[in-house]
């Protein structure tokens, strides 16, 4: 049966984590739509690796820019990890995901990761598509990809509606969704085989914060490495330009056609464009929204006089 303090927990640890890795968003944000369906050398660019690119928002924007998209990065962070957190503990509270000694099973929690992360992608994408427009908005001289031009979140959120209608919000929401599932499922399922096997180490006990970081550290590569394709993919399709008219994207029909043009323009290293950004923000991200997650669930259980285990993660 669902319990909606997984839901809250969930979300409130994925919410302050998102906080600090929100500039690392920005950066990666920028990357992914730098060179655009343009082959290389054949666009100017801007931010020619992560520290590189800090160092230009700031100098050009100044430093607040680098939060560029918080609140609806916050509100996206609460409900796509509130609900995709809540759903996969639920079904790992179960039993169902678990042997009989209570070792994740690798295809059940694959399964469950991967349902959980659609479901949160879902719920979740309307802040995503936001975010992602408010994170592009740059100074002339160093910007890349369609600039939307919104002056806030709930300006933008009242634009999409009047101009698009509820479609509109979910605009690249199966793209969004492919790669939480596909993220999700890396993710929590390679989190949950590290620290099961930190686990028989004496100083990587499951509830050391040892165990936790080395694990992060580890399921974080399979994350990006599996991830990243989809996320560009995703990124370019929220940020697209709409016709005012037929109410359809201008560059991309849709995931297919998208993946389709940046192959043919940019190649396959196209496709990993802000990976190392996305490894280093899912790094931190991963580990503190873990902490903040298993010590929220600490203090909820303590206070209620029950005592539960966290075996799993919060990604994207």
């Amino acid at each position: 049966m669902a319990d909606p303090v997984e839901f809250i927990l969930g979300g409130l640890a994925a919410a302050g984590a998102g906080f600090f890795s929100n500039p690392l968003e920005v950066v990666k944000t920028r990357i992914q739509l730098q060179g655009e369906l343009r082959s290389r050398g054949q666009y100017t660019v801007h931010y020619r690796n992560v520290f590189h690119a800090f160092r230009v928002i700031g100098k050009t924007e100044g430093l607040l820019s680098l939060q560029k998209g918080l609140v609806p990065a916050i509100y996206y962070q609460f409900s796509m990890n509130g609900v995709r957190l809540g759903v996969f503990q639920c079904i790992d509270n179960s039993g169902v995901t678990r042997n009989q000694q209570g070792k994740p099973i690798f295809g059940y929690t694959v399964l469950a990761g991967a349902i959980s992360g659609a479901i949160g992608a879902a719920v979740g994408s309307p802040f995503y598509l936001i975010k992602t427009h408010l994170q592009a908005q740059a100074n002339s001289s160093i910007a890349v990809g369609h600039q939307h031009k919104h002056g806030s979140f709930s300006e933008a959120f009242i634009k999409i509606f009047k101009t698009q209608g509820v479609t509109g919000l979910w605009r690249g929401s199966l793209a969004s969704m492919t790669r939480v599932t596909v993220g999700s499922s890396a993710q929590l399922t390679t989190f949950s085989k590290f620290r099961s096997f930190f686990d028989n180490y004496p100083f990587l006990k499951s509830e050391s914060l040892a165990n936790t970081i080395a694990a992060a550290i580890f399921s974080s590569l399979a994350v990006v490495t599996m991830m990243t394709p989809f996320d560009v993919v995703s990124t370019r399709l929220y940020n697209q330009p709409v016709d005012t008219v037929t109410k359809k994207g201008l560059k991309y029909k849709g995931m297919f056609d998208c993946a389709r043009k940046i192959l043919q323009t940019e190649g396959p290293f196209g496709f990993y464009k802000g990976g190392i950004a996305s490894y280093i923000r899912i790094g931190p991200h991963t580990i503190l929204s873990l902490l903040f997650w298993r010590e929220f669930r600490k203090l909820y259980f303590s206070i209620n006089g029950e005592s539960k285990d966290s075996k799993t993660v919060i990604s994207s």
